[in-house]
C-alpha cells in the first residue's frame, strides 16, 4: 500500500484563522473541509482517515482544507463558508450526532448521515433493538451500567452473566469504535477483568454471545438508484480483531473480496443494504457482521463514520470492487452537494 503523502502534523494548522478565505471572488472548484481529530480515544485514526480523504479529493480537482474540533472551527467556518464539509472524527461527538448538529445549525451540508440517525446507530443496544426491529439477525446480549455492578455486587452479576450469555462471549463498550474496550471472553475466570476493561471507556457495557463464523465488514455507498454493498472485506486476526489487529500493519490478514460462494456474498451486501436503509442512514456506511456455518448473518454494529486509513475496510472494499478510490469520494462528496442544491 501506498504511504500518505506529507500533510501537516496536526489538521488545525491547515484550517487556523490565517487560512486565506475560499469564499472571496469565484472559487475554480468546490471547497470541501475535511474533520479530523477530535479529544476522542480514536484521535489517531481519524488523523490518518482525514489525511488520506483529503490527499484523495485533491486529486479529483477540489479545494481542501483540513481542520480540527477545537474553539477556532466555527469561526473558521464562518469565514471559508465552505461547499460541503466532511466529518471524519470518529468516537465520541464525531459519530454521536453532536458535530452533525452544530453543521446544521451552521447550514452547512456534509458528507454522512444525520444526528438523530448517528446517535441511534452510536449507541449499539438502541441500534441493535431497531436492527432486531427490521428483522436483522444481532447477537443475544444484556446492557450493564457499572452502577448496577456496585449496588448488586460484582459476583452476583457475573454469575447471571454467565448463566444467561453463556461462553464465549463479548464485552464491549455500548458507545465507541475500534474495539477499545472490547474482549472476548472463554473462560469464567477472565469475566472481572473483561469487565474492567469495557468500563475504562464507558459507564455501560454490552455483553453479548459471540458468533463463531466468518468476520466480514460490508461497506454501503450511495448511489444515484440508492444504496449499494461493496465486495465484502473478511478479517482473520489471532486473538481478535482488537485496536493494534486494525492499525498495525502485519497484525491481521483481509481478503478483499471475502473468500464466499456468491450466495453467501450476496446474502451479506443484502444485510448491510437493509441495515443502512433501517437505520435511516445516508451516504456511507460500514457494517460489521459474522456469517456463521448454518448461513445467517449476525450484525455486530453499524459505522456511520468508517474508518479511511491505508488499512481501513472501506478502501479496501472501493479497490476490490474495481472503483478508483477518489473518484468515489469525489462522488460521495458530489452527492452531498446535489442534495442542497
Amino acid at each position: 500500500m501506498t504511504s500518505p503523502a506529507p500533510v501537516p502534523a496536526d489538521p488545525a494548522t491547515a484550517g487556523s484563522p490565517s487560512t486565506p478565505s475560499r469564499s472571496e471572488g469565484v472559487r475554480s472548484a468546490p471547497l470541501v473541509v475535511v474533520l479530523a481529530g477530535g479529544l476522542s480515544h480514536e484521535r489517531d485514526v481519524s488523523l490518518r482517515s482525514g489525511r488520506r480523504v483529503a490527499e484523495a479529493l485533491r486529486a479529483t480537482g477540489l479545494e481542501v482544507l483540513l481542520h480540527d474540533v477545537d474553539a477556532d472551527l466555527l469561526p473558521f467556518l464562518e469565514k471559508t463558508r465552505p461547499d460541503v464539509v466532511w466529518p471524519l472524527l470518529h468516537g465520541a461527538s464525531g459519530e454521536d450526532g453532536s458535530v452533525r448538529d452544530v453543521l446544521d445549525m451552521v447550514g452547512l451540508p456534509y458528507v454522512g448521515t444525520g444526528p438523530r440517525a448517528s446517535r441511534v446507530v452510536w449507541n449499539k443496544p438502541i441500534a441493535k433493538s431497531a436492527l432486531l426491529g427490521a428483522g436483522i439477525a444481532t447477537p443475544d446480549y444484556v446492557t450493564l451500567p457499572q452502577s448496577l455492578f456496585r449496588d448488586l455486587g460484582a459476583q452476583p452479576v457475573l454469575d447471571t452473566i454467565l448463566r444467561r450469555i453463556g461462553l464465549p462471549l463479548v464485552v464491549k463498550p455500548t458507545e465507541g469504535g475500534s474495539a477499545l474496550g472490547v474482549t472476548v471472553v472463554t473462560r469464567a475466570e477472565d469475566l472481572p477483568r473483561a469487565m474492567v476493561e469495557c468500563f475504562a471507556y464507558g459507564e455501560t457495557a454490552l455483553v453479548e454471545r459471540a458468533v463463531d463464523g466468518i468476520e466480514l465488514a460490508v461497506s454501503v455507498i450511495e448511489g444515484a438508484d440508492g444504496p449499494e454493498a461493496l465486495p465484502a472485506v473478511e478479517i482473520v486476526a489471532d486473538g481478535g480483531y482488537d485496536y493494534a489487529a486494525r492499525y498495525v500493519a502485519g497484525e491481521t490478514e483481509f481478503f478483499a473480496p471475502a473468500r464466499l460462494t456468491a450466495d453467501q456474498a450476496a446474502l451479506v451486501a443484502d444485510v448491510a443494504v437493509r441495515a443502512h436503509r433501517a437505520l435511516n442512514l445516508r451516504h456511507l456506511s460500514r457494517t460489521d457482521l459474522i456469517l456463521d456455518a448454518d448461513g445467517t448473518a449476525h450484525v455486530l454494529e453499524v459505522n456511520v463514520a468508517p474508518g479511511m486509513t491505508e488499512m481501513s475496510l472501506l478502501p479496501q472494499a472501493v479497490a476490490a470492487s474495481g472503483h478508483d478510490l477518489p473518484a468515489l469520494y469525489r462522488a460521495v462528496v458530489d452527492r452531498a452537494l446535489t442534495a442542497v442544491r
